[in-house]
Formats: C-alpha cells, sequence, structure tokens
C-alpha cells in the first residue's frame, strides 16, 4: 500500500484530528507541534505560551491511492476558517495559526493551486502559511484521539462536533 504524509494545523490540534480521521484513506493521524525554534521537545504547556514558535498540528499517514492530497488539504481548508490570523474561535495565538507544512515541491504546487481556487469562496484573504516541513513533535498521549475519548466533554460537543457534522455534509462520499 502506498502511503503519504501530510502535516497541517488550523487552531485545536484535536478539532482537526478528530476531521481528518473519519476519511477514507487515513491511515493514522497523530496530534503534535511544528514550525518552532524550541530546543528540544516542546511541551504542550510550553507550545500554549504561544512562545516556541510551534504550532498545534496533525501528522496523517494516508494512502493516495484512496484519498488524494488535493481531497486532503480542500477538506482542511474548509474545515477550519484559513482567514483568521493566529486564531480560531476561542483559541487565539501563533500556535492556533492556519498553516501547512508540506513535504514535497508537488504538495507545496497542490497548495498554491488550492489557495487560488477557494480565494473566491472566502470574504477575507486566506493567510494559512505554506512552510516547508522540517520537524514533527508528537504531543503527549493525552491529546492523542482526542475527541474519540472524551466525545462527551463540553469542548467536544460544542466545537468539535459541529466541524463533524460540517464535514458529513460536504463530504459524505470521502468518509470511512
Amino acid at each position: 500500500m502506498k502511503t503519504e504524509i501530510a502535516t497541517f494545523g488550523g487552531g485545536c490540534f484535536w478539532c482537526i484530528e478528530a476531521v481528518i480521521q473519519r476519511l477514507r484513506g487515513v491511515i493514522k493521524v497523530e496530534s503534535g507541534y511544528a514550525g518552532g525554534n524550541s530546543k528540544g521537545t516542546p511541551t504542550y504547556k510550553e507550545v500554549c505560551t504561544g512562545l516556541t514558535g510551534h504550532a498545534e498540528v496533525v501528522q496523517i499517514s494516508f494512502n493516495p491511492d484512496e484519498l488524494s492530497y488535493y481531497d486532503l488539504i480542500t477538506i482542511f481548508m474548509t474545515s477550519h476558517d484559513p482567514t483568521t490570523l493566529n486564531r480560531q474561535g476561542a483559541d487565539k495565538g501563533t500556535q492556533y495559526r492556519s498553516v501547512i507544512f508540506y513535504h514535497s515541491g508537488k504538495q507545496k504546487e497542490i497548495c498554491e493551486n488550492i489557495f487560488e481556487e477557494l480565494k473566491p469562496y472566502f470574504l477575507d484573504s486566506i493567510v494559512t502559511e505554506l512552510k516547508e516541513f522540517t520537524q514533527f513533535y508528537p504531543a503527549e498521549p493525552e491529546h492523542q484521539n482526542y475527541y474519540n475519548n472524551n466525545a462527551n466533554a463540553g469542548y467536544c460537543r460544542v466545537v468539535i462536533e459541529p466541524k463533524i457534522n460540517k464535514l458529513r455534509a460536504m463530504y459524505a462520499d470521502k468518509l470511512k
């Protein structure tokens, strides 16, 4: 089976993880941190200060024969607000920025094309950063598979469930 890697963030990693886990062709989703400048492995507490430069991200292993990178990025870009700088909902700070870390020139080109295609659908400019991937640091175990393990928690019901419902409405043909 073919496997490709994608890494991106759009607010709290719990939200993005929950959405992406439901897609056909996704093999693994891991929450973590990328894009920072801290020495050593950053912790959730350190990243939450906004001082490490890291963003909360998910790293996805997927089968491109079942889910194209184009579709994966399109779903990501429409599952959060790519027009708000360093913010998603009540989450504020650079750690919650919209960012895609591309793993190849082809991935970068696909993202640039998607940004152009989606531009007319947003009132404001897309501010999603497009950066070359360098390093991924897995988040602590309690942050992995968060929605599936805590579906009845308030944050999950109020913030994550509407994103999953939107996914079901817009991309039913892409779901497991």
